[in-house]
């Protein structure tokens, strides 16, 4: 038997697995067993196993509570806790594992997609600057695809029972032409296929479409709706981008005079023969619609290269004509056969001696002493 400030309370005869069950009173639970292996310290039942000398705490049953006095109220129930309303996840300053690891997802797929951008955009930038911008040219040559099969329908087209007969009384070829053009011009719609404009000197072939519009541009070189289509007398005007939608006047810089630029309209082919270039405001128009002493074309494209600070206007002169389709043969009129324009006289320079007041260097200033 275990000795100690215990009294026993029953014993049993010793033996294998006997056990001896102790009372414990007030001042033994506090001194002999701990607070957190006995859950009430007035009753509880020690159980001693003698041979294993190893000690079983029992609580006993908790005790029934006293009867309250008649006329005594109840005590009040404790307060409850406040309530702390929902609990905001976001603004939770420790997050849970599983959303620190899509917040890490997040930010790696976020800072992959940033550098693929950044990347994306220095090559189209270096692809701008050696070719053209890719994307925009991929969008024109849609364009350029359809307005190529646009153009083969308006060429195939056969000319009304009044037209045929307004053109059998035109006996000029000249004439003809200029009536089959302006024929095209008021019944092409806005950015529609009329032409294709050839260079062979910058290996340039692009379907030409009525008008100068921003949406119109983006399909192709435009004509001016101030000027005529070629094939009437007068200025025809061509705009075109040079870094952008295919970019069809990126190198019209390099025309020199004596160079030629192919016009292939539905009811006849024109050839212009390259004069010079001159760089203007882009508020001059003047310059480049404006009616000289022969028929001519003009192109027109934003110089320097990525700026729209100038204009740079290249002049051609109109050389030969030649008509097809409903201009090419009449019933009861022979075949037609091309028409020579003729050449530009340029009038001859005076090379007189300067006055004496007048400088052989005008744009050196000498400085003043």
């Amino acid at each position: 038997m275990p000795t100690g400030p215990c009294a026993s309370v029953g014993s049993s005869t010793p033996g294998a697995g006997s056990a001896t069950i102790v009372a414990v009173s007030d001042t033994l639970s506090t001194s002999s067993l701990r607070a957190d292996d006995v859950a009430g310290e007035e009753d509880a039942v020690r159980i001693v196993d003698e041979h294993d000398g190893q000690i079983v705490v029992r609580q006993l049953a908790p005790p029934r509570p006293r009867p309250r006095p008649r006329g005594q109220r109840p005590d009040p129930p404790p307060p409850l806790p406040p309530d702390p309303g929902p609990k905001d996840v976001a603004s939770d300053p420790r997050p849970t594992g599983r959303r620190s690891r899509l917040a890490r997802r997040a930010s790696r797929a976020l800072a992959f997609a940033l550098i693929v951008l950044g990347a994306l955009a220095v090559i189209d930038g270096a692809v701008t600057l050696v070719w053209q911008e890719p994307l925009s040219a991929l969008y024109a040559t849609l364009r350029q695809d359809r307005l190529a099969g646009d153009l083969r329908a308006i060429e195939r087209a056969t000319p009304t029972p009044q037209e045929r007969s307004a053109l059998a009384s035109l006996p000029d070829e000249r004439r003809r032409v200029a009536f089959l053009a302006r024929r095209l011009e008021r019944s092409a719609p806005a950015g529609s296929a009329v032409g294709r404009i050839v260079i062979p000197r910058i290996g340039a072939s692009y379907v030409v479409v009525n008008g100068t519009s921003t949406e119109a541009l983006k399909s192709g070189p435009g004509i001016y709706p101030e000027t005529g289509f070629p094939g009437v007398p007068g200025t025809t005007a061509i705009a075109g981008h040079r870094t952008t939608y295919l970019a069809p006047f990126r190198h019209i810089d390099a025309l020199r005079p004596g160079n030629h630029i192919l016009l292939y309209m539905p009811y006849a082919h024109f050839t212009y023969t390259v004069i010079g270039q001159h760089v203007v405001s882009p508020t001059n128009v003047l310059a480049a619609v404006s009616s000289v002493g022969y028929t001519r074309l003009v192109l027109s494209a934003c110089t320097p290269l990525f700026s729209a600070a100038r204009r740079l206007l290249v002049y051609a002169h109109l050389t030969r004509t030649v008509p097809v389709g409903a201009a090419r043969v009449l019933p009861g009129h022979p075949a037609i056969q091309p028409i020579e324009a003729p050449s530009i006289r340029r009038p001859a320079l005076r090379h007189a001696l300067p006055t004496v007041l007048e400088s052989l260097q005008p744009y050196d200033l000498t400085p003043l002493v």
